[in-house]
């Protein structure tokens, strides 16, 4: 359990700021613009509860706002291993689910609908610019598969196949709200 018994610390003063291990790096590094990103997508995920879904989509969502801090976890975590296979494949599971009973699509779709089936279409848009920043951070530091790059141990690749396959779950919760 965390305890946050003040919430400013005046360690990011300057411009830089802590991985989870404590290493010291500038609030640009391409690591925490991922985590940013992460970050975005669960609050806009809160907004589309907010905004109003039915309660099966509500317990899938809540379990992904779970798991979304474990993604960042393992994007400010060198060597991170907090997000599981198990994981994607639960949004697999998730995906086969919500789209068994939805119309076979024959063109694309327009994000819209209800408010919450817009919120999630928005949810999605932010979790592929989370997706985009993990790889660059890849791109960076590498991959935990790879070893280590510039002394820094990589990102967990599963983190970054989790956030592909949600956004996948996401347009499909969009369509399941729709109908």
């Amino acid at each position: 359990m965390v305890n946050l018994t003040r919430i400013y610390t005046r360690t990011g003063d300057e411009g830089e700021t802590r991985l989870a291990n404590s290493a010291v790096v500038p609030k640009t590094d391409a690591r925490l613009e991922a985590c940013g990103g992460v970050d975005e997508a669960n609050c806009v995920i809160g907004l589309a509860l907010a905004a109003g879904v039915p309660d099966d989509v509500a317990a899938v969502l809540a379990i992904v706002q779970n798991e979304l801090f474990d993604v960042g976890a393992d994007l400010t975590t060198p060597g991170g291993s907090n997000v599981s296979a198990e994981a994607v494949t639960r949004l697999e599971t998730w995906c086969d689910q919500f789209n068994a009973d939805l119309p076979v699509m024959r063109s694309f779709v327009l994000p819209g609908g209800t408010p919450g089936a817009a919120q999630l279409h928005v949810a999605r848009t932010v979790v592929r610019r989370a997706e985009r920043a993990a790889w660059a951070a890849a791109d960076e530091v590498g991959l935990t598969s790879e070893g280590a790059i510039a002394g820094m141990t990589g990102l967990n690749p599963i983190a970054l196949v989790y956030l592909n396959r949600l956004s996948d779950l996401l347009f499909i919760l969009a369509r399941h709200v729709n109908r």
